[in-house]
């Protein structure tokens, strides 16, 4: 009994200790904290968004409630970024572009907003557009109240720090649904179209469903393995984080096979 008991703490402490110094879990290479940043981001799904006063690219007001009656995706960006921002709005048009083109023009809303305040001005938000090649229907540029960005950024679960070269800050992009309640929070700067078009079909078709495990486990993988690159100031796929994890589990694994034989060795010189 009291074998058995010290052979399962010391598997405990071995599982702990390779989890706790692995890079990923471990904190390393990660400006913000993503695990903090995830949960913020999954904790306002199925609140209502407030309404919010906003700038589009001519310098009119417009109201964040004046979108509600069908889905709508937001972004959000800042114009000083020439790198993260620009390639993930880009990849984020190519997306839209086929949802629009198999869902209809009206059926959905998009928007990006310029969080870093006073510099995201509508004629910098104008610029960004241009500058990428934005030119959809239903997609607008924004620039926000400088007064709520914080509480705005808040409500839809979008984390941001200052960094040396700018801002390090979740890649993001939040689906709301026509009531004005976010429905699925969606991740990495190049989005698979199927992660847009299923939620997208299911409010238009008016069946929604909650988020499954295993989208969640998903999208928490690809938050987890996009890291920032100090060096070259842009996000990249980490895909040794893989690597490690199959090598420690491996070690584990070895670890449990030696301890199992010694034991058994041991029962049965202690048996005879």
């Amino acid at each position: 009994m009291c074998a058995n008991l010290f052979f399962r703490n010391l598997l405990l402490g071995i599982a702990w200790l390779l989890l706790a110094t692995h890079p990923a879990v471990a904190g390393i290479e990660r400006p913000i904290d993503q695990q903090a940043a995830l949960k913020l981001s999954q904790a306002v799904i199925g609140q209502r968004v407030g309404d919010y006063m906003l700038f589009d690219r001519k310098g009119r007001t417009v109201r964040f409630s004046g979108y509600r009656g069908k889905p709508l995706l937001v972004s959000f960006i800042y114009t000083g970024c020439f790198q993260i921002c620009p390639t993930t709005t880009r990849n984020l048009a190519g997306v839209i572009k086929i949802a629009q083109n198999a869902l209809g023009t009206n059926s959905f809303a998009v928007v990006s907003i310029g969080f870093n305040v006073p510099f995201d001005t509508p004629q910098a938000m104008d610029s960004f557009a241009k500058q990428n090649g934005i030119n959809l229907p239903n997609w607008d540029f924004l620039s926000p109240d400088p007064a709520s960005i914080g509480q705005m950024t808040r409500e839809l679960g979008f984390s941001y720090a200052a960094s040396p070269k700018g801002f390090d800050h979740i890649e993001q992009a939040t689906l709301i649904d026509a009531q004005g309640k976010i429905y699925r929070q969606i991740y990495g700067d190049n989005i698979d179209v199927q992660l847009l078009m299923t939620p997208l079909k299911e409010l238009l078709g008016g069946t929604p469903s909650p988020q499954g495990a295993l989208a969640t486990m998903m999208n928490k993988i690809r938050l987890f393995c996009t890291v920032y690159d100090p060096a070259s100031g842009t996000y990249r796929q980490n895909y040794s984080i893989y690597v490690e994890i199959l090598v420690g589990l491996s070690i584990l694994g070895t670890i449990i096979f030696w301890l199992a034989r010694e034991w058994r060795r041991n029962h049965r010189i202690n048996g005879a």
